[in-house]
């Protein structure tokens, strides 16, 4: 029988705190420059994009973006260095822990 790997993590601090929905939703907010687009872009509402991305602020304890409203080029959104250091760690994070699972899962149920 053939094995696959499947695998889900995230950080916790007094319950969830950031994972692979709110990375992906930063990335696109970070390569989008607006929050409304990338919300479009995942199939998810305006209010549910803010809504996580004021919660996730919260339970983090600092700012993920920086929001400009209206003006001649209209609104945006972008990144806050901390932010971004978050986006970027955790994202190196996921790339070296998955390539660990897939050395153990190898090991350990590999066809070789």
């Amino acid at each position: 029988m053939a094995y696959k790997l499947r695998s889900k993590l995230w950080l916790e601090n007094k319950g969830k705190v950031f994972g692979d929905g709110p990375a992906e939703l930063l990335e696109k907010v970070d390569r989008m420059g607006s929050l409304r687009k990338a919300a479009a872009d995942m199939k998810m509402s305006y209010r549910q994009a803010w809504d996580l991305i004021r919660v996730l602020e919260e339970n983090l304890g600092f700012p993920l973006m920086k929001r400009q409203t209206g003006g001649s080029q209209g609104g945006g959104s972008s990144l806050t260095e901390e932010g971004r250091s978050l986006l970027l760690r955790y994202i190196q994070f996921r790339r070296e822990a998955g390539n660990c699972l897939d050395e153990l899962f190898e090991r350990y149920f590999g066809q070789g």
